[in-house]
């Protein structure tokens, strides 16, 4: 009997540590999902942090300097007197083409006039020695008509040709404004004269410094 019983005390002995040892195990386990759930709250609260609102940048960018284009001055000056310089903004040049184109027309129509004139009072001698004279025309002689109808023709040519000139100048001076108007001449270069001796000579050479 009471080797009975001690073999039923062994076995339920047995049995209660194998339910301590499940019971320890599932213990285990549920303890494993706990940081799932820290985790999320870690996740929530970055999230909270990148729905605060960005901080505004107060640096002003600092504006880039207006950079015109060589080809679109000259063309405009092509088109318009003038037009290629107030595309480069020196609106301080507008008087001076102007003034010029101004004075270049005036001088053109003035001799062209004068041209005509004398060249109808020459070709009306030719035609009829006795023709009247125009009221307040001190020139009568053939000669004198023709050498006044010539040097008239000789004014006109050299106004068509200085105003073509002016005009070619003021389209170069757009398209080469348009490339110097960033151009930084800087205090970093410098040139003097110092003077040089070398085993052969001894003279002044020209030394340009760039820092």
């Amino acid at each position: 009997m009471l080797r009975r019983a001690g073999s039923g005390i062994h076995i339920f002995l047995v049995l209660l540590f194998s339910l301590t040892a499940l019971f320890a195990d599932a213990q285990t386990i549920d303890s494993a999902s706990i940081p799932v759930q820290d985790a999320v709250v870690a996740d929530t609260t970055v999230s909270s942090a990148s729905l605060a609102p960005p901080i505004k940048d107060t640096v002003r960018k600092k504006k880039a300097a207006f950079q015109p284009k060589p080809k679109k001055a000259g063309m405009y000056s092509a088109i318009l007197p003038g037009l290629g310089q107030a595309y480069n903004r020196q609106y301080w040049k507008l008087p001076i083409i102007y003034a010029g184109a101004a004075a270049a027309g005036y001088f053109f129509s003035y001799n062209l006039d004068k041209y005509h004139h004398y060249r109808k009072e020459y070709l009306d001698r030719l035609a009829d020695p006795n023709a009247p004279i125009a009221p307040g025309e001190p020139y009568t002689g053939y000669q004198e008509l023709k050498t006044l109808q010539d040097q008239y023709r000789k004014f006109l040519d050299m106004t068509a040709l200085f105003s073509a000139l002016g005009y070619t100048l003021q389209v170069i001076d757009a398209v080469a404004a348009a490339h110097l108007k960033n151009f930084d001449i800087s205090r970093d270069i410098s040139m003097n004269l110092t003077p040089v001796a070398t085993p052969y000579y001894v003279g002044v050479g020209v030394i340009v410094t760039f820092k």
